[in-house]
């Protein structure tokens, strides 16, 4: 797969993965809470946890390689807290 060679395709990679996960967390969060079915909202959970920081470090290592300027490295940390918004990152942010 040759986006896994360099930084920047990683960093696609884990923004994709990491926007699932987010989204997957709107299905097991009524999973929890309204049919007492905890398990795979832990999974996920967790999942999304790993994914998260992996993504926080993996936008700091392309912001320092890339040079991008403080509003890019801004806007690539508020994607990850936006539902939806790493996939927009990757359309608008990611592309070299």
């Amino acid at each position: 797969m040759e986006l896994m060679k360099t930084p920047l395709g990683r960093l696609r990679i884990v923004a994709f993965l990491e926007g699932c996960s987010f989204l997957m967390l709107g299905i097991t969060m009524p999973l929890k809470y309204l049919y007492a079915l905890p398990k795979p909202n832990y999974v996920v959970g967790m999942a999304h946890g790993v994914l998260f920081i992996s993504y926080i470090f993996l936008v700091l290592q392309v912001s320092f390689l890339h040079q991008w300027n403080l509003k890019k490295v801004f806007w690539a940390f508020v994607a990850s807290l936006v539902p939806f918004g790493t996939f927009y990152a990757d359309k608008k942010l990611f592309r070299e």
